[in-house]
């Protein structure tokens, strides 16, 4: 793969990128180096499958990806994740990515996972901690992390590091560039910024859109009701694809057609797959598609039905998950570890 090929799969359907005259100038020379920061929390559910995507474009494109199981952010984050439940969260999170990954295709041979807190409590880390909060403000630490962390009128002292952590880790992962949902963008510009001034260069940042909740919202693993967890049974899926947020002929807010868009096809495209979307005679018989983009103007045209739409995502998500779920249940000693991650 030439440097310019490499650069256009691991662009594709990104929201942002901010680096990328500096990210050719790598590639020229080198495969780039990325991570992606995982706080471990909620139980991951088919939203993850979107920066999976990506991560799979990545490797695909010669990237080394380091996996961060974020567990100091975890519990930074208003404690989301209590100390003693960490370990199992993070057990379970190393399984289900690595499930994801492989039910997706992704060649993993330059896949690394890392622990936060196996570095981040070392004392040159602590050093730079302290260095960061001597010249950053509880303003401009606020700022950064209003889209991530939760926030208050009164901040507690987790919430208001974390984003120092974030920025910290670029350097201390020894990455080219940072991954992440778009709505980590005052995180990545408050890296740029501040890494700086401590001594150390600034990174590329790659920003994913973001995937709405079924109801047309942000998906958060704290609302049940607005996701699919990894590990639902084929009719769990099927039901609550059918209560989709999906408005006829519109694409705003619209989170099953950017599940096509941003998962499906991108899937189906490295196999080399068509999209089949199946309805009665009566209504016009099966129909095909090889790009996402003739998918969506139909579905504009309103010559796709919503719930012909939902019922095509849903199969194909069923065949993205039954491998995982068929993993799972073959782990006897996670599933015996789950009541201590999400008791």
């Amino acid at each position: 793969m030439k440097p310019q090929e490499k650069f256009d799969l691991i662009t594709r359907n990104l929201q942002e990128v901010i680096g990328k005259e500096e990210m050719l100038k790598i590639l020229y020379d080198r495969d780039l180096k990325v991570y992606i920061g995982l706080a471990t929390t909620g139980r991951p559910h088919i939203g993850y499958f979107l920066p999976m995507v990506k991560v799979s474009d990545f490797l695909q494109a010669g990237c080394k990806v380091k996996i961060l199981f974020a567990d100091m952010h975890a519990y930074l984050d208003d404690q989301k994740s209590m100390w003693d439940q960490l370990s199992h969260r993070m057990e379970y999170y190393e399984f289900v990515i690595k499930e994801l990954l492989k039910s997706i295709g992704a060649p993993i041979e330059k896949l690394e996972f890392v622990k936060g807190t196996d570095y981040q409590l070392d004392s040159e880390y602590t050093l730079d901690v302290y260095k960061l909060t001597t010249i950053s403000t509880v303003r401009d630490l606020k700022k950064a992390g209003a889209e991530v962390v939760k926030q208050s009128d009164n901040p507690k002292m987790g919430s208001l590091l974390y984003p120092i952590l974030q920025a910290l880790d670029e350097q201390y992962l020894g990455v080219d560039a940072q991954f992440g949902g778009v709505d980590q963008r005052k995180i990545f510009m408050f890296a740029r910024e501040y890494l700086e001034k401590i001594g150390y260069k600034k990174r590329i940042h790659l920003m994913n859109p973001m995937l709405p909740s079924l109801r047309g919202d942000k998906m958060s693993s704290s609302v049940l009701g607005g996701k699919i967890d990894l590990l639902d049974s084929d009719k769990e899926v099927i039901k609550k694809m059918n209560k989709c947020y999906c408005p006829e002929g519109e694409i705003a807010g619209n989170g099953v057609l950017m599940l096509m868009r941003n998962v499906i096809f991108p899937i189906l495209e490295n196999s080399k797959k068509k999209l089949v979307i199946e309805r009665s005679e009566k209504y016009g018989g099966n129909i095909e598609f090889k790009q996402y983009q003739n998918l969506e103007d139909a579905y504009v045209d309103k010559k796709i039905h919503p719930v012909d739409l939902k019922g095509a995502v849903g199969i194909e998500l069923n065949k993205l998950l039954e491998p995982i779920r068929k993993a799972f249940n073959k782990n006897k000693k996670l599933q015996s570890k789950m009541s201590f991650a999400y008791p």
